[in-house]
């Protein structure tokens, strides 16, 4: 029967032999090998071999998989500098105080995660004493993302380095009272602690991808010298089946981003039960990472096994160990002695042997304690292989087991994620593991005692020490005191309330020439930080191309296709403009970056990234979330923007909700424009804001989003009249009356005021003239920049009146003595302009693009929703004929005129 495996000779014809010879004997001595020492001995020899060439840098395809050992040998382990005893003692206490902290939360219901920071406390001390570089130092210091269910073991480090006191742990998960810790990192929460949210998972690994990117892009732009940081993502073996976890491993390879390392805490279980059940998550990571051009180190076996594996002449042990999948390890954890030889060495004849040499207690240590993860010194190897490494990220794969030291009842138990607290008897025996000086008494009515060794103790006194040598404390996030930014010459903006006369001009273009503009700016040009995810040409930035040049670690290895055009593709190792590609999730990952890096590096960057609409609150609002958490600064754009403006496109490109996705995060500002004008004013304010002299009681740390579009149109000048600038930025002014658009309507003609936001502005216009010509009646038309801004500002007026302060909503003022009821519009959802109809005193009626979209012409799109011109003047026609101010057959007669 023919292998299936094997090279077939139509494949061979295809590799020409030049020594055929050679070739023969090479393969001779491979049959020799496997018939007098067998297929595994074989196999050995061509791992082995493998892993030369590729060290010796011979091309070849990578070995995607290695043996179930660690990667460093024990031999080649380097000693660990400082006191392992202190740190050993530090890491105790840490361990114990983790565990305290969450268990005297229990009694409040608040939940809290005991089993991730005891399998994983090594793998942060070891970071914390010898390699995470604070804040204090020169540079920008290491950036951590630290795993969120570890985040008690990181508050109990920083309890016994006094930045956190017992009150502070006492409050765990309560946060109301003002002087509490909240459950994951979050820097909105504990600004002065964490920089990265991490919680919701998948987003830590692909951002800390991002942020070691972001960092060669300040480097090699020349903005700030970030060689001295290093990217550190701490992540679970669970979390990395999120798609998000391995998103972007090959952008980080292919830009050979070293200052990156991924340390992934393999403790084989999720929140239900093993990883891999049935499989070995370690090898298949390990797969995933080589194959995709990461450095991987494995950190497997504590020193206990060595033993065990100079026992292992045959290789049978390790062949084993490949075999033997996750759930079986997890049980072997939980069993004794006598089941172990039975399971794990009972089937193999020299493994037989072997078992009799190792005493119960040898199998028991070796099985229950000893992993790689809980060893400083095989940490510390790990670390320093990575940070050595050059010209690619790495990973490191370091196994543990969940709830180590936690006891019988939690270490390897498929329910220990959910288990959130320790009797007081489990507290003794962890205590007496430990070798912690807490007495029997200190437990006064069964309330576990927090655990310090004093001030001035040689463990605190060294940790202080460590980090000091380190550059300060960490984790840490600092905003160093920077000058606010210059504003921008007024020309910029100046320059769109002229309007732009017979020319019809999309609000994406005006967005996209305004950029144009001020990335010129001799101040702040160079800290503009335009982000597309492959669509520049579709938003009209091709003209950035050859201008700004887009962002290649490489520069511009060959000559692009079209170099003697004007706006040819231009990359540059210097290049400004980030094109991403199509992903999403990646430019949001550069925006988050971008947007924080006024704290993480002390430079404002002022980052915009322009997209469908359709895909980017939708897809990645997530990420948007992330971005509100972790204090970014910067304009997302929605272009193309609306239900209807897309032609052709159909439901699945018609963004008729984004503005309502947006309006439930709370640091989202969020704007849907009409006009050039309006535009300008918005960006302009937003960069006084977030970047300039914010004005008293303004949150800097808030980010906005603004919907552009791709329908030319007429662009008008700014109306000069008192307040418009002021009813842009507050979401509402009067663009026109009837009788200020020329349209003279009857004397003592019904009224209505329309409202409309984006693209819907032109077909209330339109309306407009219809009511007036055909109708007789006066409709006033008042462009609605932000329903949600109105909305916040009316719930703030709310929140004053219940502290017994008298304030007005805006809209209320803006609309203050308009006559006639009020008819709302817009390309989105009625939901959108709804937001703010509990606020305003007049009748109140709304259109939308409700439902699902379809592909057809704008205008066959719109009276399919009821939202064009004529459906605006059948609504209007109904509200007045309701309040009896126009005939009621008026309605009919108008349906039947315009088809509707």
């Amino acid at each position: 029967m023919t292998d299936p495996n094997a090279i077939q000779p139509s494949e061979l014809d295809q590799l020409p032999d030049r020594d055929p010879e050679e070739t023969a004997e090479w393969q001779a001595s491979l049959d020799a090998v496997t018939k007098a020492a067998g297929p595994h001995r074989a196999a050995y020899l061509m791992r082995r071999t493998l892993e030369r060439a590729e060290g010796a840098g011979i091309a070849l395809p990578k070995l995607l998989e290695t043996d179930y050992v660690n990667s460093i040998p024990t031999s080649a382990e380097p000693a660990v500098p400082g006191d392992e005893a202190l740190e050993q003692r530090i890491t105790a206490w840490n361990r114990w105080n983790a565990a305290a902290m969450v268990t005297r939360g229990s009694k409040y219901g608040v939940g809290g995660h005991i089993a991730t920071f005891a399998s994983a406390a090594w793998l942060y001390e070891t970071g914390f004493n010898h390699f995470f570089k604070g804040k204090e130092a020169d540079g920008s210091g290491d950036q951590l993302y630290i795993q969120g269910h570890a985040s008690p073991g990181i508050y109990a480090r920083a309890f016994l380095d006094g930045r956190l006191n017992e009150e502070q742990l006492d409050n765990f998960r309560r946060e109301a009272g003002g002087n509490g810790l909240p459950s994951y990192p979050h820097p909105r929460r504990l600004p002065w602690l964490w920089e990265f949210p991490t919680v919701s998972m998948g987003l830590g690994p692909l951002s800390a991808i991002y942020q070691a990117r972001f960092n060669r892009y300040l480097a090699n732009r020349g903005i700030k010298d970030t060689a001295g940081s290093h990217v550190w993502a701490f992540l679970g073996d669970g979390e990395m089946d999120e798609p998000e976890s391995t998103a972007a491993l090959a952008l980080a390879a292919r830009e050979e981003l070293d200052n990156l390392t991924f340390v992934i805490n393999c403790n084989l279980q999720r929140l239900d039960g093993p990883v891999r059940a049935n499989f070995k998550i370690v090898q298949e990571l390990e797969a995933q990472f080589r194959g995709a051009g990461w450095n991987v180190v494995k950190t497997l076996w504590g020193t206990a096994w060595d033993e065990l594996f100079q026992l292992d002449t045959t290789g049978a042990l390790v062949r084993r160990l490949r075999q033997v999948p996750d759930a079986q390890i997890q049980t072997y954890q939980t069993r004794d002695a006598a089941y172990i030889r039975q399971d794990f060495f009972g089937g193999d004849p020299a493994l037989v042997e072997m078992a009799k040499l190792l005493s119960d207690d040898k199998i028991l240590e070796c099985f229950h304690l000893s992993r790689g993860g809980h060893e400083a010194r095989k940490v510390f190897a790990a670390y320093k292989a990575a940070v050595e490494h050059k010209g690619a990220p790495t990973v490191i794969l370091a196994q543990t087991v969940k709830g180590h030291t936690l006891g019988e009842g939690f270490a390897s138990k498929n329910a220990n994620h959910q288990m959130k607290k320790l009797s007081v008897d489990e507290f003794k025996n962890m205590r007496d593991l430990l070798e912690l000086p807490i007495k029997d008494s200190d437990f006064v009515d069964g309330v576990v005692p927090y655990g310090h060794p004093g001030a001035d103790s040689p463990e605190v006194r060294y940790l202080q020490e460590r980090r000091a040598a380190l550059g300060g404390p960490a984790p840490a996030r600092r905003v160093h005191p920077v000058a606010p930014l210059p504003a921008p010459a007024e020309k910029a903006f100046a320059s769109f309330d002229k309007g732009s006369g017979a020319q019809n001009v999309a609000t994406t273009m005006a967005f996209v020439r305004l950029v144009k503009d001020l990335v010129r700016d001799k101040e702040t040009g160079k800290r503009w930080v335009p982000i597309v995810p492959d669509e520049a040409r579709t938003f009209g930035m091709e003209s950035l191309f050859p201008s700004l040049g887009i962002y290649s670690p490489k520069g511009q290895t060959y000559e692009p296709v079209d170099r003697d055009q004007l706006m040819y593709y231009k990359e540059a190792k210097n290049g400004q403009i980030l094109n991403e590609g199509i992903t999403e999730a990646g430019s949001m990952a550069d925006f988050i970056a971008a947007s924080t890096s006024y704290a993480t590096h002390g430079e404002a960057m002022i980052p915009f990234y322009i997209f469908y609409s359709m895909f980017g609150w939708q897809r990645t609002a997530d990420q948007m979330w992330q971005l509100g958490d972790q204090l970014g600064r910067g304009f997302l754009v929605g272009a193309t923007a609306g239900r209807t403006t897309l032609t052709g496109e159909g439901l699945q490109h018609a963004d008729g909700h984004s503005p309502v996705i947006a309006a439930t995060n709370p640091a989202a500002l969020s704007y849907d424009p009409a006009f050039a004008y309006e535009v300008a004013t918005i960006v302009k304010d937003g960069l006084r804001r977030m970047y300039g002299e914010a004005a008293p009681g303004e949150d800097q740390n808030v980010f906005y989003y603004l919907t552009v579009y791709n329908e030319p149109m007429p662009q008008p000048a700014k109306p000069s009249v008192q307040g418009v600038d002021e009813g842009i930025v507050k979401g509402l002014y009067r663009f026109n009356t009837a009788e200020s658009a020329g349209i003279t309507p009857p004397a003592n003609a019904p009224r209505i005021q329309l409202l409309g936001s984006g693209t819907a502005i032109h077909w209330a216009l339109k309306a407009q003239r219809l009511l007036a010509e055909e109708w007789g009646v006066a409709a006033d038309v008042w462009s609605a920049t932000s329903w949600s801004e109105l909305r916040r500002d009316a719930l703030e007026a709310d929140e004053a009146l219940l502290r017994g302060e008298e304030r007005v909503p805006f809209v209320q003022q803006a609309l203050q003595g308009a006559d006639g009821p009020v008819l709302a519009v817009s390309d989105y959802m009625r939901q959108v302009p709804d937001q703010i109809a509990q606020w305003v005193e007049q009748d109140w009626s709304s259109l939308g693009a409700d439902g699902f979209g379809l592909s057809d012409t704008r205008e066959a799109a719109r009276r399919h929703f009821g939202v064009d011109a004529e459906s605006i003047v059948v609504a209007a026609l109904a509200q007045l004929a309701k309040r009896g101010e126009v005939k009621a057959a008026a309605v009919k007669e108008a349906r039947e005129k315009y088809g509707l």
